[in-house]
Order: structure tokens, then C-alpha cells, then sequence
């Protein structure tokens, strides 16, 4: 259990926070606060403040916009999450990656570990890490062991990319980017992924900039 100072400092940290009106602040890779392991949730913050914080999240991450968003991504090291993609994509796009609608969830001290062995290769990219997106590889299928906002244990299996994003927000957590998985050749500006690279795979992506799709199964 966290100690009293520490807890009502998050709790004031949490409050403070949401004194403003509008989405919150994203905090920028190059910050401390996303390079270091978030504390799991032990009831820092009372059911109320939760709520009250995890509708910030929500309205945060549409604003963004974005498919997931971490606590520390807005300064507050706690190991807490909130996803959502309702995948508005071609269906070339839909089938090659399995992106499917994400309904909303909350993510209380997430872990994952993979489901067999299959890999998926794809560009990614990050709210902390603005304009920029790069080829990581991640696992095709996790399975997610977490609590939902109510304390609800959650033990699902996930693919696709849902599995993409429970992934990647459950890294920022441990105080992980998606650039310490990717590869690093194949960064690439928004705009060069919109006019060069915006195809269903990065195959295309791969042969020109010289990269391999050497983790995709």
C-alpha cells in the first residue's frame, strides 16, 4: 500500500490538474515522468476523484485525438489507462491490421503477456511523441490481466490491434515509448506516412527505406 504522503500528493497532483476546463496537457517524450514505472493504483485517489479523473482521460484522448491514453502521459504516475478505437478505416485497412471497434475501457495496473507466438509489424505512433510514427513490431494476441475502474478483475485475450493498443498503453506504464520497440529506420513525419506510406502494411515502407519486417509472423 502507498504511503499517506505519497498518496495525497497524487491526490492533490489529481485535483490540481483538474481545476482547468478543457482537455489536459499531453506530456512530451523528454519529460521524466514517462520514463519511469507508474505506481499501481491502491486507492490514491477516492472513487469520486477516480471518476472525475478518468472523464479528463476520456475527453483528453478524444481531443487528441488518440486510441488510448496513459496517466503519466498527462504527468500522474499512476499505472492507470483508458482505451478506445472505433476503428473508422477502409476495410483494406481493417483486415490487414484486425482493426476493429475498441468500446471505451478503463485500465487499472494493467499487465499482458503473449498468446502464442505470432508477431504483427505495422506503423505506430504516439500522443507524447507528437508528428512522428515508425514500425514497431508487437505481439499479434495478449492476454490482459487488469481492474476496470470499479475494481472489476479484467482477464481477456486480445488481438489485432486492440491488442496493439493495450500493448502500447500498457508500456507507458513501465515507462516504455513505442520508439524503444520500433524501427528506427523507418521513422517517418505524419505527412510522409500520409503521402508515401498510408498503404494497409509497411511493406512498401520497408523496401524503400531499407528496413526489415523481420518480426512479422
Amino acid at each position: 500500500m502507498a504511503s499517506p504522503g505519497r498518496s495525497t500528493s497524487l491526490s492533490d497532483q489529481v485535483e490540481e490538474l483538474l481545476t482547468r476546463t478543457g482537455p489536459l496537457p499531453i506530456v512530451a517524450a523528454g519529460d521524466p515522468v514517462l520514463r519511469r514505472a507508474a505506481e499501481p493504483f491502491d486507492g490514491q485517489l477516492d472513487a469520486a476523484l477516480l471518476s472525475r479523473f478518468v472523464a479528463a482521460l476520456r475527453e483528453t484522448m478524444r481531443a487528441a485525438p488518440g486510441v488510448g491514453l496513459a496517466a503519466p502521459q498527462v504527468g500522474v504516475p499512476l499505472r492507470l489507462a483508458v482505451v478506445e478505437d472505433p476503428a473508422p478505416v477502409p476495410d483494406a485497412v481493417r483486415e490487414a491490421r484486425g482493426r476493429v471497434p475498441l468500446p471505451f475501457r478503463v485500465l487499472v495496473n494493467p499487465v499482458y503477456e503473449p498468446v502464442g507466438t505470432g508477431r504483427a509489424v505495422f506503423f505506430e505512433g504516439c500522443l507524447s511523441v507528437p508528428g512522428w510514427q515508425a514500425v514497431v513490431a508487437r505481439h499479434a494476441r495478449v492476454r490482459l490481466l487488469a481492474r476496470d475502474e470499479s475494481g472489476r478483475p479484467v482477464d481477456e485475450v486480445f488481438s489485432g490491434w486492440p491488442a496493439r493498443i493495450v500493448q502500447h498503453e500498457t508500456d507507458h506504464l513501465d515507462g516504455t515509448l513505442y520508439l524503444d520497440r520500433a524501427e528506427l529506420r523507418s521513422l517517418s513525419s505524419n505527412q510522409a506516412v500520409a503521402e508515401r506510406w498510408a498503404q494497409a502494411t509497411p511493406d512498401l515502407a520497408a523496401a524503400e527505406l531499407g528496413f526489415p519486417l523481420a518480426g512479422e509472423d
